[in-house]
């Protein structure tokens, strides 16, 4: 009987929870609404624009619908979803984040009604308000806006017609662009039905899912999801540094974390030849496209900021369990994706890492991301990654929107307007560096979005020279004739030896030209203790010099730890039963150093002349140390390989 009844209470420990509706309309608020409620704190409180709008713009395609007949099935919808009417704030009695559902009232949502919008740059304006507008009110539930958007100008005109439109803008703490199909489900469904319906209480609202996730949270076995989770992303995040400065623009000076929302954006099309090459890649390699590009941003950044421990953020859907699939509602969980980056390996090795890692994450993305980063008790410290990935496939995308149109009951028919991608071009920047990559599988087309923060880069100027670089870094990875051994050579290439040097920079630094400048006189330079030095003569530096100059200019920052990528070892021993002192080597290579002056010339740049100028500096009588001679001792080959490596 007693081992029946430990069989029965064990066999209850391990029962998953389920996702049920329990009625109820307050609740702590769910770890998204938290994440965003506090992003919108701390980072963006000053801001003059909303960096968390959804828009869903909707257009009259065939027929017409009056706009009373609209309100009306809107709030139908409000009053069925609970979190399209839910508030969320701060509790000071209990110090957390709570959510409240609030009434469905006529004014729970935001509405706007614009006439006499004729010309493409009126539609263009509105819409591009709707997207980046300061339009709500988290704390009161007002998370939802509907903007009617009529072509006539007709004060009595109560009825849209065919092509004006409905257009629906949701704040992100309530709506992610999964919801997108449950949402016009919803509309079409409420826009057949001639009468009000009463919300079904027997079904699982967003309040349910907040409770779910925290009864996920506190199973303490060993095996549970979520602590399977937490030492995955334990053993991922160890030993990074946070507060470490990764400065995305050379002398960049803004450390603060306020930003103003402000941003800067452009786009291009992947090159055709390489966008094969990739897929090519892709296919051959049992790659998925997803970790190829996330390789690829891996790999610019790595050149861009000189750092190899790199984290960036990835949106991952989180609707693992099936009754999140058809909810409306904020489900989208921030991972961090930390890599490690080994400059000196071949590139499909590290795209093998980022599919791995991929793999993983995917596996234990359930955990929110203030438990990843283990600073959820600590309201001060919501710390975000700088950078942002998002892979988005059109091929899905295209087939989402064929089945996005819904017929009323009257016969008219909705539809949802396109005629830009709005969620980049708005002026508005989230991360201080996003890049998106829309890849379509049927046209065999990739297109880019690169959109960066204002407060980082200064200008429009310089987001285009960035998108250039790595357009650049992409034809050195994938610019290769379609055969097995040109592939295989370009795809085996070492991250060291990619350039973010575009080429008409290089053909700038070969017209300067090496030569002695007669004209110039010598230079005498004193220092603290005293004269240490003449340069003979100076003169612009060679073309060789200045390639290598600007590429270290453009990867390395002299304030931060340098991995040096230039560095040339060479390795020698004595004969068996040979010595040498390290006095007597020290005066061969004083020596050599003294015979050759490229050894002892100096690189400064000349702000008066803009040119990048070489100064040979002449050993005086005090000899002076141009060079360091380090003494290790080792006893084994791993303790001798150490050093060797170090000095690479």
């Amino acid at each position: 009987m007693l081992s029946r009844k430990r069989l029965a209470a064990g066999t209850n420990a391990h029962k998953e929870p389920q996702l049920t509706s329990s009625g109820r309309t307050e609740a702590v608020a769910s770890f998204v609404q938290q994440r965003i409620w506090l992003h919108e704190q701390l980072y963006f409180h000053s801001s003059d624009v909303s960096v968390y709008n959804i828009l869903l713009p909707l257009i009259i395609k065939q027929g017409s619908l009056s706009i009373e007949r609209i309100r009306s099935v809107l709030l139908t919808v409000i009053e069925q979803h609970t979190v399209l009417r839910t508030a969320v704030r701060f509790n000071s009695q209990s110090n957390q984040i709570e959510q409240y559902i609030q009434a469905a009232t006529d004014d729970i949502y935001s509405f706007k009604h614009s006439r006499g919008v004729c010309t493409w740059e009126q539609l263009d304006q509105l819409l591009t308000n709707e997207s980046v507008g300061k339009h709500f009110d988290i704390e009161s539930g007002r998370v939802m806006r509907c903007h009617i958007i009529q072509r006539s100008n007709d004060e009595h005109d109560h009825r849209l017609s065919e092509g004006d439109l409905i257009t629906i803008t949701f704040h992100h703490i309530s709506f992610d662009n999964s919801s997108h199909k449950p949402f016009m489900e919803a509309l079409k469904k409420a826009f057949l039905t001639d009468h009000h319906q009463q919300p079904v209480s027997s079904i699982p609202q967003y309040i349910d899912f907040t409770l779910y996730e925290q009864t996920m949270l506190a199973d303490t076995r060993m095996d549970s999801k979520m602590n399977k989770a937490r030492q995955f992303w334990s053993n991922l995040m160890d030993g990074y540094d946070w507060n470490r400065t990764r400065q995305l623009v050379s002398g960049e000076t803004d450390t603060k974390q306020i930003r103003s929302g402000r941003g800067f954006s452009t786009t291009f099309s992947v090159n055709q030849h390489v966008v094969d090459a990739m897929m090519l890649c892709a296919s051959s390699n049992n790659f998925t496209m997803f970790a190829l590009s996330l390789a690829c941003y891996y790999a610019f950044l790595f050149k861009l900021i000189n750092d190899d421990d790199l984290c960036v953020a990835g949106n991952i859907a989180n609707r693992f369990i099936q009754e999140t699939k058809d909810m409306i509602g904020m489900f989208v969980n921030l991972a961090p994706y930390r890599m490690e980056i080994e400059p000196n390996v071949p590139f499909d090795h590290l795209v093998r890492k980022v599919q791995q890692l991929s793999s993983n994450i995917i596996e234990h993305a359930c955990l929110p991301y203030q438990h990843i980063i283990n600073s959820h008790d600590k309201r001060g410290h919501q710390v975000l990654p700088s950078t942002l990935f998002h892979y988005e496939s059109l091929m899905s995308s295209m087939t989402q929107n064929n089945k996005s149109e819904g017929t009323t009951n009257e016969g008219s028919v909705l539809g949802i307007y396109f005629d830009r991608d709005r969620s980049h071009g708005n002026g508005i920047a989230l991360f201080d560096l996003t890049l998106t990559i829309a890849h379509d599988h049927q046209s065999r087309s990739t297109e880019c979005f690169v959109d960066c923060s204002a407060d980082i880069f200064k200008n429009q100027a310089d987001v285009d020279l960035l998108a250039n670089r790595f357009q650049h870094m992409l034809t050195q990875l994938f610019g290769f004739s379609m055969n097995d051994e040109s592939m295989h050579n370009q795809f085996s290439m070492p991250i060291s030896k990619l350039s973010l040097i575009l080429p008409e920079e290089v053909e700038e630094m070969q017209r300067v030209i090496f030569r002695k400048l007669s004209n110039i006189a010598n230079e005498v330079i004193y220092s603290s203790k005293g004269y240490y030095g003449s340069f003979t003569f100076t003169a612009p530096a060679s073309y060789a010099q200045t390639r290598i100059w600007l590429d270290e200019r453009v990867r390395f920052d002299s304030g931060k730890s340098q991995i040096a990528n230039y560095n040339m070892p060479f390795i020698y021993r004595p004969f068996p039963n040979h010595t040498l002192s390290a006095q007597q080597l020290y005066n061969a290579l004083q020596l050599v150093l003294a015979k050759h002056q490229s050894l002892h010339t100096s690189l400064i740049f000349d702000t008066k002349r803009n040119l990048l100028m070489q100064r040979i500096i002449e050993l005086n009588d005090n000899n002076i140390r141009l060079f360091t001679l380090i003494e290790s001792t080792y006893e084994t080959d791993e303790q001798l390989n150490a050093i060797i490596e170090n000095e690479k």
